[in-house]
């Protein structure tokens, strides 16, 4: 599955203009929603960012549909529910945190699925033998099932909060291995057997080492974002393990060692960016892309040749994972404050960066309120030095977002803030969208 490209210069060093040029390029936003308005799209950027994070908080939409939505003309969240849920070309799984991953590439996330199963199999399926046997019982005679569609049984403590047992078995059986989401149902998941979910062979397969599946992983975080480090916050490297070995655990594989490997067999590019500390590494399938990016960046051409775009990207769009990253080249400070007390909230709940072009100028509160048939954009704030009625082409390239965003939500109406500073732009956006 990884690529091997032994011929690949050792070192190469890059201004922060084109890293910025170059991350825009392989994330499909030069210019955003350039892909073509059909479900096969939503493969074409999991088959270059590898895997999609998944949040269920649904306030300006979920985070994937938000990242699939930047980057797809005329995007629609039934598409990947389909994907899901009927094709199965996709399938739902813990790598930085809960994804969606392709389901050819399940054998080498396997892993999480192993480990759970040994853990459960001393604690929660020992526990709870009657109730996990009576539950796949009736999976198997009835077919897919909620929580919802057993009568509740008593509490248990589960993870956080006291929990309602059939809930928490069911979530342990997924998290095993042993059952799948079939369906989701709103924020309510409906399970079936794996083994009617995914393809016998697919599933079947267990020839992967714990090592040949943490390297994938690995590898999977550098795929993701485009231009990682060596370090950065730990959740970016969530499910890995640790950086260096430990004495506790000598013989499990550390991501300093593997990040050498992937290194070694020029699966991974080093990439020094003047004026950020420390290498960063490109997969090596992208390095085409850089030299895109150094060509335009060098005839003064907008990004990807077309005129800059406005993207709003998802909190937990790969593109915006390194927040240091974000700091030190694009001189953009976000910190996505949903988790934030309200008293304490720099922006907002749900902010968004803005991306125009190549560049982070900003950040926007939207929220779909579908009972009211309105997109309502809460707040807008922009960054030091950038005026959004100067920057040339801004207006056209923000109102088309916008309208992006209302025809995803399904939304007709558009609620502006009844701000001073915000008020000549909403005169502007309005009148464009009519």
């Amino acid at each position: 599955m990884l690529p091997y490209h032994p011929e690949v210069p050792p070192t190469l060093t890059i201004a922060p203009e084109v890293a910025r040029r170059f991350l825009a390029i392989r994330h499909f936003l030069a210019p955003p929603r350039s892909l073509p308005a059909e479900p096969t799209s939503v493969m074409t950027v999991v088959d270059r960012i590898g895997s999609l994070q998944f949040d269920p908080l649904e306030v300006a939409g979920r985070n994937h549909d938000l990242v699939l939505l930047s980057r797809i003309a005329g995007y629609r969240r039934e598409w990947t529910d389909a994907l899901l849920y009927e094709d199965r070309s996709l399938f739902e799984a813990y790598n930085k945190g809960f994804s969606l991953l392709p389901t050819s590439e399940l054998p080498w996330y396997r892993l999480t699925w192993d480990r759970n199963a040994a853990e459960l199999g001393k604690s929660t399926f020992v526990e709870h033998r009657d109730l996990v046997d009576e539950l796949l019982e009736r999976i198997r005679r009835t077919g897919p099932m909620s929580s919802t569609d057993v009568e509740p049984r008593a509490s248990i403590d589960w993870y956080w909060r006291p929990t309602n047992q059939v809930r928490a078995v069911l979530e342990a059986l997924a998290q095993a291995g042993v059952l799948g989401l079939a369906r989701r149902d709103g924020n309510r998941r409906v399970y079936d057997l794996a083994e009617r979910l995914f393809p016998a062979d697919v599933l079947a397969d267990r020839s992967r080492t714990v090592r040949e599946q943490l390297r994938h992983r690995l590898f999977s975080r550098y795929r993701a974002h485009g231009l990682l480090g060596r370090a950065g916050q730990a959740e970016i490297w969530m499910g890995l393990g640790r950086a260096v070995p430990s004495l506790e655990d000598p013989d499990w594989p550390v991501r300093t060692e593997l990040r050498a490997e992937l290194e070694a067999e020029g699966c991974i590019v080093p990439v020094s960016v003047e004026g950020v500390r420390g290498d960063r590494f490109v997969v090596a399938d992208d390095l085409p892309l850089l030299d895109q990016a150094r060509r335009e960046v060098g005839r003064g051409e907008p990004p990807g040749g077309s005129a800059p775009g406005v993207a709003f990207l998802a909190p937990l769009d790969p593109l915006a994972w390194d927040r240091e990253f974000l700091r030190t080249c694009f001189g953009f400070d976000y910190i996505w404050e949903v988790y934030v007390p309200a008293a304490k909230r720099r922006w907002g709940y749900y902010v968004l960066p803005i991306l125009f072009g190549d560049r982070l100028v900003g950040r926007i509160e939207p929220r779909i309120d579908r009972k009211a048939d309105t997109l309502r954009i809460l707040g807008a704030w922009w960054e030091e030095g950038f005026d959004p009625l100067a920057a040339e082409g801004f207006v056209d390239a923000f109102a088309e977002a916008i309208d992006a965003h209302r025809a995803f939500g399904g939304v007709r109406r558009l609620a502006w803030p009844r701000t001073a500073r915000l008020r000549a732009l909403g005169v502007e956006v309005k009148r464009r969208l009519g």
